[in-house]
């Protein structure tokens, strides 16, 4: 009897729950995070026609991936391909008329952002709305430091889009992107943020928008959108080894690149600045061996002379904690917050020297065009000296050695690595050892038998940090001691 009225207990409710209105099963506005899909449909309606494809004609010698300034034995040829289109074949150098990525509108008379290589060394450029009209834009300015290009078309009374704040973007949360991947006009994708502050190779003043958008050739330099409809950034890159969409894709943010174009609008380039120095990852290792309780910063392995860095008392060894009262996390930091800076401000650096938090005043800079610089790759070949407990045999360089190597005085040549903790970091045969860092404290090296005898003083694993010339660079390794 009892499980004759469960049965009909459970039928009634099961009516009941038929018989509600649809609108308990809807989702509530905008969506509901990690219960119901977001309404995309009414964001494409609202902001697409603020969404332009843009194309250009140039004559241009490019790569046969079509990525203008990478050849391809470049090591980063596989790694990041821009969204331009990909040509069979071997370099072109005729006019090429072709469709080559989107942009958006900013103001209604005519200002659209989009990345710089989009409209890299174009003749023409023609902007395309999704009401079929098109305009001849001219280049107001383009910064390929952070890849963004402004355009105007003479134009009034034209949809533009609100910006939002990136600041705000949480990993995990809602974005879509429109654009014209492959010249489909006002494609729309979507996906959520993987990751936020991402650093790419070659890439020191954008903290990147890592996303799961499906992001294809021609949708460089659209728009992403948070669920408000807000740009929070611009689509400028995408992870392949194919050219295609392969789950990782990079958006500019969008007070990165609204900065950028202030500067572009009001005086044609955009100024940074800079202090003279080079700097390296913290990682453990590191942090143990210069007395950090954890890794943060970015360590100065070199002060250029004459620089606002020397100026102001930077000194090789010096971990960055801190610039102009923002925290410096990880090393890349440093760089957007000093390019940020506009040159001749004085700003206060906090920096950890010998075990100590210490500050000090610098005048910033202004950061000059880029240039290249080549790096020394002779191997040396010195007489070995006796082993020592971090298992590296070193002996001391000769006049021609020194010469070679711009070693005034001092120092140490590397001739074998005999440890496996040796094997294991960075050092090479034939690096220069110039200095070793105990919790902090840094000794020069004067000789291959002062060397020994300062790693024959060291405890049994403990963490060291030598400062080591490579070439034209020095750079600080941290290596351990052998155990006992």
């Amino acid at each position: 009897m009892m499980d004759f009225f469960s049965s009909r207990l459970r039928l009634l409710a099961l009516i009941s729950v038929l018989l509600l209105p649809p609108a308990v099963f809807a989702a509530p506005p905008g969506g509901s995070p990690g219960r119901d899909l977001p309404d995309f449909a009414g964001l494409a309606e609202r902001q697409g026609a603020a969404v332009v494809n843009i194309s250009s004609t140039q004559a241009v010698r490019q790569g046969r991936a079509g990525m203008p300034g990478l050849e391809d034995d470049d090591p980063m040829f596989d790694f990041f391909r821009r969204f331009a289109p990909r040509h069979p074949g071997g370099p072109r150098m005729e006019p090429d008329n072709r469709s080559l990525g989107s942009g958006f509108i900013i103001s209604s008379d005519g200002y659209i952002l989009t990345n710089a290589h989009v409209v890299d060394a174009a003749d023409e450029i023609i902007v395309k709305l999704t009401d079929k009209r098109e305009f001849r834009a001219r280049l107001m300015g383009a910064d390929p430091r952070t890849d963004v290009a402004l355009l105007k078309i003479d134009a009034t009374g034209l949809p533009r889009l609100t910006l939002g704040d990136p600041g705000r973007l949480r990993v995990g949360d809602w974005v879509v992107a429109i654009g014209s991947p492959f010249g489909f006009d006002n494609s729309v994708t979507a996906g959520i943020v993987s990751a936020k502050g991402r650093s790419l190779p070659q890439e020191n003043f954008v903290p990147f928008i890592q996303t799961d958008v499906a992001i294809n050739p021609g949708n460089s330099g659209g728009p992403l959108f948070n669920l408000k409809g807000e740009v929070v950034g611009i689509n400028s890159q995408i992870y392949s080894r194919t050219g295609g969409f392969m789950g990782l894709s990079f958006a500019i943010p969008i007070d990165v690149a609204m900065d950028v174009q202030s500067q572009l609008r009001n005086q044609g380039r955009v100024q940074r600045g800079r202090i003279g120095v080079t700097i390296q990852e913290v990682s453990k290792e590191l942090a143990d061996g210069f007395g950090l309780v954890k890794p943060m910063g970015a360590l100065v392995n070199l002060v250029e002379k004459g620089s606002p860095a020397d100026k102001a008392g930077f000194e090789q060894g010096d971990i960055v904690l801190r610039f102009d009262g923002k925290p410096v996390n990880v090393s890349s930091d440093l760089p957007r917050l000093v390019g940020s800076t506009r040159p001749g401000s004085r700003v206060v650096a906090q920096l950890w020297r010998k075990g100590g938090v210490r500050e000090v005043s610098v005048q910033v800079a202004e950061l000059p065009e880029d240039k290249s610089r080549k790096m020394a790759s002779k191997t040396l070949r010195p007489e070995p000296a006796a082993p020592n407990k971090l298992g590296i045999l070193v002996s001391d360089p000769n006049a021609e050695q020194r010469r070679e190597r711009k070693m005034a005085s001092g120092g140490v040549l590397v001739e074998a690595l005999r440890s496996p903790a040796a094997r294991a970091s960075e050092i090479q045969s034939g690096d220069a050892i110039l200095a070793l860092v105990v919790k902090g404290v840094r000794t020069e090296v004067h000789s291959a038998d002062h060397f020994n005898r300062l790693v024959a003083s060291l405890e049994a694993s403990q963490p060291v940090t030598l400062l080591v010339l490579r070439g034209e660079f020095q750079t600080f390794v941290p290596v351990r001691t052998l155990e006992r």
